[in-house]
């Protein structure tokens, strides 16, 4: 990516993937080549993600299954964290848990009270393979753990329990972009 200009500026915006797409629920691969198609991913990322208003987009969220994931994204005190992390590796959590409103480009218009932990910290590279590592507290540690989830074929539902999940679940099957879902307690099916 080059410096000094905004992130997507030069990139496509593709169809974000909803709640029972495969791709949503199997592990995403590691990076293993940093090369041309790796920064029109991150930029792509970037405008698919300015243009659906979110604060995190990872790559399997338009259907690329590869452990990339972008970020622009205040914290409790407002301040503004922007970057994009490949292969990244949740390395440390701390803090209470606090339950709070969290949603999905994946599931649109629906949220739920989320367990997440109040500290989170990620480590991984650019899309030059140089080193990264990006703490984070309150709403952005939130972000943080929701895209890493995402590279490990989890989504917020996943964390959810009781009354919480069944009324998630419900809305979801409601909803006029549901994909077809298993009936309870099927598997969905691994992307292939």
């Amino acid at each position: 990516m080059r410096r000094g200009r905004i992130p997507g500026s030069d990139g496509a915006v593709r169809p974000v993937r909803t709640y029972g797409d495969p791709v949503l629920h199997a592990p995403s691969r590691t990076v293993t080549e940093a090369d041309g198609a790796l920064d029109e991913l991150v930029e792509d990322l970037f405008a698919s993600m300015y243009a659906a208003r979110g604060v995190g987009l990872a790559a399997c969220q338009v259907g690329v299954p590869l452990r990339v994931f972008v970020f622009d994204c205040p914290d409790d005190e407002d301040r503004r964290h922007r970057g994009h992390v490949v292969n990244p590796r949740l390395v440390h959590t701390e803090g209470p848990t606090v339950r709070g409103p969290e949603g999905c480009l994946s599931l649109p218009g629906l949220e739920a009270p989320t367990p997440r932990c109040d500290v989170a910290v990620v480590e991984g590279e650019d899309v030059a393979g140089s080193p990264v590592r990006i703490e984070g507290t309150g709403f952005f540690a939130r972000c943080l753990q929701h895209e890493h989830d995402h590279l490990s074929g989890g989504l917020y539902t996943d964390r959810l329990g009781g009354v919480a999940r069944w009324r998630t679940l419900r809305a979801v099957r409601r909803a006029e972009w549901s994909a077809p879902l298993p009936a309870e307690g099927e598997r969905l099916p691994a992307d292939g």
